[in-house]
């Protein structure tokens, strides 16, 4: 464990190097980890947890896809697979998992399964920071901690089964036991975290809010819908519209950007594919700039927080998304992505075999 300078900024950082996976499991061995939820983080942090050899119940409403996704992962009914109630109860540390709207739903149930010296586990900020709409206020005699993967749960899977690991914050908001923070990293290594970064659960929650809006999900949906519109209203072909907006970023430039930063993706292409950028960059960071003040703004008065609860509560709440899922999904810019994945040589070879 030590401090690292980003760029002038020193930060405690603990890799998986420094705090073993063996350490991991001395300080959990006498826990049962209960995960709530087997949904999107929910299967990945089980079967992490389950092949680093700790002990895992899942908690999951009976009669849903869920439940029979934990029954096909292995997870055994009545042994360590359990209603969400009757499994909380079995646990030590609660590995809440379900959404947030669900957190909210489940709450009065899980907290009357809390014990002293318990611990309460998030992977998002979102319940405790935005309480007063959710109203999950953990009592005062538990450990509350975060681990917050830098990633989708199917990316927390792959990474660890490919041995890299996935970077994830960490985060005490509560220290009941006194051993909040050991419990905390030992959880972070044990779901094969590669290394953590200290947070808040309030700075979790705005950051994440912010870039799942922005950059990471609806920005770069906005910006390829815009700019693949302007290639096809100016009389370029799907294939070519897609490919130069979409396939090229995400098979080749985006990893070089991953592998080496921004400036080495620049410095390794072309002369002037590297003036146009940095020239236009700036036009695009001053131009969303200010949408990204008002992103920040309405994440942090909890106005996106309202939305989500609200929207997510809603009885035809699963229709209504399909609706718009499938709206993306047959629209003709990713009709012609589906053409194109087709076309690429690994699932070329897939349809022949």
């Amino acid at each position: 464990m030590g401090d690292i300078d980003f760029g002038g900024v020193m930060e405690e950082v603990v890799t998986s190097e420094e705090f073993s996976i063996e350490k991991a499991r001395e300080v959990l061995k006498d826990e049962t980890i209960v995960i709530l939820g087997y949904g999107v983080q929910g299967p990945a942090q089980a079967l992490n947890l389950k092949d680093n050899g700790f002990n895992v119940i899942i908690g999951q409403r009976e009669g849903e896809t869920y439940w029979d996704k934990a029954i096909s992962d292995g997870f055994v009914p009545g042994k360590t697979l359990f209603p969400i109630e009757e499994a909380a109860k079995q646990g030590t540390i609660i590995q809440m998992l379900l959404s947030d709207a669900g957190q909210a739903a489940a709450w009065p149930a899980v907290k009357k399964c809390l014990n002293k010296g318990d611990a309460l586990y998030f992977s998002h900020g979102f319940s405790i920071v935005y309480k007063e709409q959710t109203n999950v206020i953990p009592p005062d005699f538990v450990d509350v901690i975060l681990v917050a993967p830098k990633g989708s749960g199917t990316n927390v899977r792959r990474n660890f089964l490919d041995g890299s690991g996935i970077n994830s914050s960490f985060a005490v908001y509560q220290d009941f036991t006194g051993k909040a923070k050991e419990r905390t990293l030992a959880l972070g290594i044990a779901i094969g975290s590669g290394y953590l970064f200290q947070t808040t659960f309030e700075d979790e929650v705005y950051s994440d809010l912010t870039g799942e809006r922005g950059v990471l999900m609806g920005c770069i949906a906005g910006t390829m819908e815009a700019q693949y519109n302007v290639l096809r209203k100016n009389g370029h072909s799907p294939s070519e519209a897609f490919n130069e907006t979409v396939e090229e970023f995400t098979q080749s430039l985006i990893r070089l950007v991953g592998e080496n930063g921004m400036d080495w993706m620049f410095a390794n292409c072309s002369t002037t594919a590297q003036r146009g950028a940095l020239d236009w960059a700036p036009k695009f960071r001053d131009a969303v700039a200010p949408v990204f003040e008002d992103l920040y703004n309405s994440v942090k008065s909890g106005q996106e927080t309202k939305i989500v609860l609200e929207a997510n509560s809603a009885p035809d709440y699963l229709e209504k998304l399909t609706k718009e899922l499938d709206e993306i999904k047959n629209s003709e810019m990713w009709q012609a992505g589906a053409a194109v994945r087709a076309l690429r040589p690994e699932n070329r070879k897939q349809k022949k075999s």
